[in-house]
């Protein structure tokens, strides 16, 4: 029971900051509301007791009104400014004026209402009801703000004007002022939930649509996806690109002798290699059956690719299936771009002419070629 309390009463710290930034936002509106209430309201005023009142300023008791209405009127012009004035500050910041502005509001009202029971005791707490109610109503806040904030402002009427209140109106004020909380930490709970919900929701949508971009089996970046990550790295100019393309040799022989559980595994195994050899590739795609793609942009020399390729073709050669040889064997085409701004196209194109030089070699082995800078000149094959 405590914990189910607890967790109704607390935002919790995933949503935290949204929370702040959506209360703000809300808060920010219905002052603006209250604002152009109170503005209306107090001018009203203001004018009652200059214009329209036979006395005007010249009792105690219009003059303590008429500093009322003044006050208020520059808690709203101050709230205003405020918020103008804070529209580009943290969120903390802003959140403090907000909160400061909305309690002096608050305050307000409750010592007009104790001012008008002072003078008669039979002048009910309208005042002090329609404030709390709005409070519950436009305001949004976490429990650790509304709960003192709604009891502190209850307790303090209640201590004041208890002594002349019948005990009709003290249940009435107890109610409202219940129900007033109630409705408080009951909008700030359905917001904590929203947005909740709404992460949730993006999380999910993340993850499928990084789904849409890998290949189920191996996880790795499907043909699509590849070829928007090698011209992403292209892009790049002045920085070097390597573009390498393996083909698993006689794959089909895989499957026909142990079956596609069998070639399903060595095609997750060859993934997995390609992550391990490769671990500072940029990217690294399935783009056929058995054919995948790696994309570099670092430096790196004919010497280390053909060490890094010739590693990888024995790592494939050493995968077993229900601890038996299968056989694997793979091809690789490496193309070494100077500058790496040569168009996708033609990388790819080198690489797969790297790529046949390896199989027309007898496959089972790496071969590379270099693509000079500028990319017009003829690419030569290096190894």
């Amino acid at each position: 029971m405590k914990k189910k309390v607890f967790g109704f009463l607390t935002i919790p710290s995933d949503v935290r900051g949204a929370f702040l930034s959506e209360s703000i936002q809300k808060n920010h509106f219905s002052l603006w509301v209250i604002c152009v209430i109170i503005f209306g309201a107090e001018l009203y005023n203001i004018a009652r007791v200059l214009l329209w009142s036979q006395a005007g300023l010249g009792t105690l008791n219009n003059r303590i009104y008429f500093g009322m209405y003044c006050a208020l009127l520059a808690v709203g012009v101050l709230t205003l400014v405020l918020q103008r004035l804070l529209r580009s500050a943290p969120l903390r910041r802003r959140w403090i004026a907000q909160y400061v502005m909305i309690f002096l509001m608050f305050a307000w009202h409750i010592g007009l209402n104790l001012y008008d029971l002072s003078r008669d005791p039979q002048g009910g707490t309208m005042i002090f009801t329609t404030a709390i109610l709005g409070l519950g109503v436009f305001i949004q806040m976490s429990a650790l703000y509304s709960v003192p904030m709604f009891v502190l402002g209850y307790g303090v009427f209640m201590a004041i004007a208890g002594p002349v209140l019948d005990e009709g109106t003290k249940v009435n004020l107890s109610i409202t002022s219940t129900v007033a909380l109630g409705v408080s930490l009951t909008g700030s709970r359905h917001a904590v939930i929203s947005l909740q919900q709404r992460r949730e929701i993006s999380q999910i949508n993340a993850q499928l649509r990084e789904l849409v971009h890998r290949d189920p089996l191996t996880g790795l970046l499907n043909k699509t996806a590849m070829q928007h990550r090698v011209e992403q790295c292209l892009g790049q100019e002045g920085k070097p690109a390597a573009l390498v393309m393996l083909d698993l040799d006689d794959f089909g022989a895989v499957n026909n002798r142990y079956g596609h559980p069998c070639g399903d595994h060595v095609l997750e195994e060859t993934g997995r290699l390609l992550r391990s050899v490769f671990s500072d590739a940029d990217g690294i795609g399935r783009v056929g059956g058995d054919e995948f793609a790696v994309i570099l942009t670092r430096a790196i020399d004919a010497e280390e690719a053909a060490a890094l390729g010739d590693r990888l073709i024995r790592e494939i050669s050493a995968i077993r299936w229900q601890g038996r040889l299968v056989g694997a064997c793979g091809s690789i085409g490496i193309c070494l771009s100077e500058e790496g701004t040569a168009p996708f196209s033609q990388l790819y194109q080198e690489t797969d002419q790297a790529l046949y030089d390896a199989k027309r070699s007898g496959k089972g082995c790496c071969r590379c070629r270099f693509l000079p800078a500028g990319g017009a000149q003829t690419p030569r094959p290096i190894s």
